[in-house]
């Protein structure tokens, strides 16, 4: 934040642009979620003049300079890391702050965490990750706990795209069981977000010494599996309450599922026409 108030003082603007950073210095959360046309009706200006206000600062326009706004203000105040593990603490942090926008906080915070996916894993990672699952003999989805859900979506994705694949959570086994006869032909694909689980940690370590594929989803590279990974996705879960956002997790899910499918072409059609053929029969959909 400070770094946008030290250009908002030190760029040469005109009277009117003067109005207009004053503004947004004093109302920063106000404006973070202002249009152009919101802060002329303001300040009775042309909505041409904010425009140009923002040009003047070196942005391209009025929603670049929103944008490293909103950025700037989030990493000061909307927030709370993954790195707080402890949903209480968490909690009580989040009172404390008394936030009012609760909405415009979280959606500050999905489109930060949707961001990372892109500005963390290249277009190489994601293909070295779909050849790596395609290829592979089974695949077996590890997820825990709260990663159970974008487990089981994963799951039901690839399912619709390649053979033997399978989750590890169900009721009647653990992990240990389902990896039990893993081998050096199959892959795992692991989501691990804080708090780490030790046993997603000896379910990768299986799989490590069966020589399999590792596919590591998580938050951060010094992260507890990362070491064991033959490829490693990092995003960003950062929310402004007890519970970390999987915004961001799914949005990566589906990459990458969606990079697998274009690599497949139209291999899996008769697949899709089966099951459709017997969900229109029962219509359920």
């Amino acid at each position: 934040m400070n770094e946008i108030k030290e250009l908002l003082k030190s760029t040469k603007l005109t009277k009117t642009g003067k109005v207009i950073a004053e503004f947004i210095i004093d109302n920063v959360e106000e404006a973070c979620f202002m249009t152009s046309t919101d802060i002329a009706m303001k300040l009775s200006v042309s909505e041409s003049s904010v425009i140009r206000f923002s040009r003047a600062l070196g942005f391209t326009g009025f929603m670049d300079f929103q944008r490293n706004l909103r950025n700037s203000y989030k990493d000061n105040v909307y927030s709370m890391s993954s790195n707080i593990t402890v949903p209480y603490e968490r909690l009580k942090m989040s009172m404390e702050r008394g936030e009012a926008n609760f909405m415009e906080e979280f959606l500050v915070n999905t489109e930060a965490n949707i961001s990372s996916v892109l500005k963390n894993n290249s277009r190489e990672t994601f293909d070295k990750a779909a050849d790596l699952i395609i290829k592979s003999r089974k695949k077996f989805v590890i997820a825990s706990r709260a990663n159970s859900g974008v487990g089981a979506y994963t799951y039901f994705l690839l399912k619709h795209m390649l053979p033997d694949v399978y989750p590890t959570n169900d009721s009647n086994a653990n992990v240990i069981d389902h990896l039990s006869d893993i081998g050096k032909e199959d892959c795992v694909i692991v989501y691990s977000f804080p708090r780490y689980s030790k046993l997603d940690k000896m379910a990768v370590q299986m799989a490590e010494d069966a020589g399999a594929g590792i596919v590591v989803i998580t938050d951060k590279r010094s992260a507890l599996l990362a070491q064991y990974a033959d490829i490693v996705f990092t995003v960003g879960l950062n929310s402004s309450t007890f519970f970390n956002s999987y915004v961001g997790v799914e949005f990566l899910m589906e990459m990458l599922c969606a990079d697998i499918n274009k690599k497949i072409g139209y291999s899996n059609e008769e697949k899709l026409k089966n099951i459709d053929k017997y969900i229109n029969e029962l219509q359920v959909y």
